[in-house]
């Protein structure tokens, strides 16, 4: 679709978001949100014509691109028959929609309970695993990111749980393997690795094994930094779990369906959790859903007790029929191969070629359509580009390469010292190239703070 400028509009638009929207992680004053006009596959453009690569799938959601023709087929099908229904019932899209999800989860994943998404999945997570165990504590790691409610961002690791933190959450961090800044001093996968483990089992053995319910791990971390763990670890995790009597939980709300290039992370590592959370790809954000696979062991404590916890639009009946068409989508259209051939093919070695050129690029990581750079204002040292957390002009050389990249027509995710490559999982080789180029660009802004 060629976008049609109509500043007018956009200035209408413009107008009224700022008159009564009140923008999420913002201050309100202080921000210039774009007036969005249209998207369709990997671009979106604003009011005044400007097409965008979008190198940001939205929040890491649109797996299949923008305006899929097949998913808004189903989504207009499914409200002229049946627009929505109370989950207490059994509906056509809802039950297809969870046998099509359970077919693609690891081991015994073979419960779904549905949620509006990733957040109060997170929720739902944790109450079955405290009820299931009876204990009341979750162990969760630094550089993680699991939710904005009051539940799942207490259980994240990142700075915006700060804000929300009260200490009385039952939420106990620990540091995850992260190879290129090492808590464990390790020089090796293998020394981070099992570093990394026995300063788990530790955490472990002094917060009382008796008293953990759940250890929750992202799979793959994403807004963190997309650090893909060394080999053995999350294998390793499950048998600390299992030693201790320990419900494992996967966020698989931001790797899942297609973005490592498997339809779960956790079939990267072959392992199997005892509940999993999804959402995002699930129906590429097209209508809200998430929701929690249950394993067998799980799910028999609830056979005869009610499970204490539901939402009014669980299992939505559009957000479903959206969820069956993507799937169907992903597999007639081969969406998770292409993320796994063009990821290893393309966007890795473009990636690890830019940086050999750009003195900013500190570290290459990622797998599928899921990568990161890491900036640094120094390779020897590995000083960070930008201060933690950092803000206003301290945050200028981010910003910088920020807008950078948007004037030469890439939609960038940045988050500290970190832009992120998670474009859709069916972007072309022609599109991946196209942002690669503008990367290049981009990180010749970088650059100039180096040194």
């Amino acid at each position: 679709m060629t976008p049609q400028p109509n500043p007018q509009v956009g200035a209408a638009v413009k107008a009224a978001d700022r008159a009564h929207v009140f923008h999420s992680w913002s201050a309100q004053e202080l921000i210039d949100p774009l007036a969005v006009a249209g998207a369709e596959g990997s671009y979106f453009w604003d009011y005044d014509g400007r097409r965008y690569l979008d190198f940001t799938s939205g929040l890491v959601f649109t797996n299949i691109g923008y305006q899929h023709p097949k998913v808004v087929a189903a989504i207009q099908e499914q409200a002229a028959t049946l627009t929505t229904f109370a989950p207490a019932f059994a509906v056509e899209a809802r039950s297809e929609a969870a046998r099509l999800i359970a077919e693609r989860t690891p081991g015994d994943l073979d419960k779904i309970f549905f949620t509006n998404g990733g957040a109060d999945a997170i929720e739902h997570a944790v109450r079955m695993a405290r009820l299931h165990t009876g204990r009341p504590k979750v162990l969760s790691a630094y550089r993680s990111y699991h939710g904005g409610t009051q539940q799942a961002v207490n259980i994240t690791g990142d700075p915006r749980r700060w804000a929300s933190d009260s200490a009385s959450a039952g939420v106990v961090h620990f540091w995850a393997p992260y190879l290129y800044r090492s808590r464990f001093y390790a020089e090796t996968e293998q020394q981070e690795c099992e570093r990394a483990l026995e300063h788990l089992e530790t955490t472990i053995a002094f917060e009382g094994p008796g008293t953990i319910a759940a250890i929750i791990l992202e799979t793959v971390p994403g807004t963190a930094g997309i650090m893909v763990p060394p080999p053995g670890y999350l294998a390793g995790v499950r048998e600390l779990c299992d030693k201790y009597g320990i419900v494992f939980v996967l966020d698989e709300v931001m790797a899942g369906f297609g973005r490592t290039g498997e339809w779960f992370a956790a079939d990267l590592f072959d392992v199997t959790p005892d509940l999993m959370t999804f959402a995002k790809g699930v129906n590429s954000g097209y209508v809200p859903l998430g929701g929690v696979a249950i394993s067998g062991k799980i799910a028999e404590s609830f056979g005869k007790r009610a499970y204490p916890g539901g939402l009014t639009y669980s299992g939505h009946p559009l957000a479903c029929a959206a969820a069956v068409a993507t799937i169907n989508v992903m597999a007639e259209e081969g969406v998770v191969e292409n993320a796994a051939n063009l990821g290893a093919r393309v966007i890795e070695p473009g990636l690890r070629e830019l940086a050999e050129r750009h003195p900013s690029v500190g570290e290459v990581r990622g797998v599928g359509m899921f990568w990161a750079l890491e900036l640094v204002k120094d390779r020897e040292t590995r000083e960070p580009l930008v201060p933690y957390n950092a803000a206003g002009e301290a945050n200028a050389p981010m910003a910088a390469f920020g807008a950078a990249a948007k004037a030469n027509g890439l939609w960038p995710f940045i988050n500290m010292n970190r832009t992120h490559v998670v474009p859709p999982c069916n972007v072309t080789e022609a599109e991946a190239k196209e942002g690669l180029a503008a990367l290049d660009t981009a990180l010749s802004v970088a650059d100039e703070y180096t040194g």
